[in-house]
């Protein structure tokens, strides 16, 4: 194209005519060059946007890197609301008390209940995985997840712990029942206690997955704070607090708990593994506590006669 429109200039012998027939050919192909290398530039950046948004949809945890590259992208939204461990202090703290002291105590509270609930992403990765592992509906997942989340703000218990017991002792079942009582999401044994489910209609709420799982998550926040640490209560809350262990009951949970931590923060973690299949525990105190009863009965119905033979 430059050297058409030299040639032009120099032959001072074309006509007026020809000199500007050849400049407007000069300016025809230079804006077609143009045209042709802006086409190419924007297919290359479409196909680019595409492969980027396919790879952040298969790894969600690359669009937090990407972020984190944006000069865009204030300090305020590189923190991110991760869940944290269960703490005994945060377990001790009455449901419903309402947070003592000033207004700084008040906006400390807050953060805190921030930090626990984490971000809206962080309960759709946890709905979405637990779907998949137990193979439950999207939706019914979504509503309980969003249950366990509202019910651990109201009692300060850690969201990801009650889901977790929720996933070993009915695979998220709520109409699931053990052989010795226990109903529902939490496997509540709600003969035992039943006056905890007189403010939500009587022990028929047991199977209402709200209410199993508020009333669950009361009695495991009570045996951890009556326990000292989250894996005794865990123990007690199987019903083995009296036995030198639980059958590795404990142990599940706690795996389960992990597994969740790191889908909350965006990790990639498999939904099936060897024995997957969680049934309902038996409540090992239940049980101990009918046969000490049936010896009582044995022992008071004997003959007195027989008792002082013995003696």
């Amino acid at each position: 194209m430059i050297q058409r429109f030299i040639l032009a200039v120099q032959q001072g012998g074309f006509s007026t005519e020809e000199k500007r027939a050849a400049l407007n050919a000069v300016a025809r192909d230079t804006s077609s060059g143009f045209i042709t290398i802006i086409r190419h530039l924007m297919t290359i950046s479409g196909i680019t946007a595409v492969v980027l948004l396919a790879t952040m949809f298969i790894k969600p945890e690359l669009a937090d890197k990407f972020k984190h590259l944006s000069p865009f992208t204030t300090p305020e939204q590189l923190v991110e609301a991760e869940v944290p461990p269960p703490s005994l202090a945060m377990l001790m703290e009455a449901p419903g008390k309402p947070a003592a002291g000033n207004a700084l105590h008040n906006a400390a509270y807050s953060e805190e209940d921030a930090k626990l609930l984490g971000s809206e992403r962080q309960q759709k990765w946890v709905t979405n995985w637990l779907s998949k592992r137990y193979r439950v509906a999207t939706d019914a997942t979504n509503m309980l997840v969003s249950a366990a989340y509202l019910t651990a703000k109201d009692i300060k218990l850690d969201p990801l712990l009650i889901l977790s017991v929720m996933a070993i002792e009915s695979g998220l079942n709520p109409f699931a029942e053990s052989p010795v009582g226990a109903q529902g999401l939490m496997q509540v044994m709600s003969k035992v206690h039943q006056e905890k489910f007189d403010e939500m209609g009587g022990v028929k709420a047991a199977l209402n997955p709200v209410a199993n799982i508020k009333v669950g998550a009361l009695i495991l926040k009570d045996y951890v704070s009556r326990a000292g640490s989250v894996e005794a209560g865990l123990k007690m809350y199987v019903g083995a607090g009296a036995f030198d262990n639980d059958s590795g009951y404990g142990s599940r949970v706690m795996t389960e708990y992990k597994r969740l931590k790191d889908v909350s923060a965006g990790k990639n973690v498999p939904t099936v593994f060897t024995n997957t299949s969680p049934a309902p525990v038996a409540r090992q105190t239940e049980t101990a506590r009918s046969v000490k009863e049936d010896a009582s009965e044995a022992k008071a119905k004997a003959d007195p006669k027989d008792q002082v033979a013995a003696l």
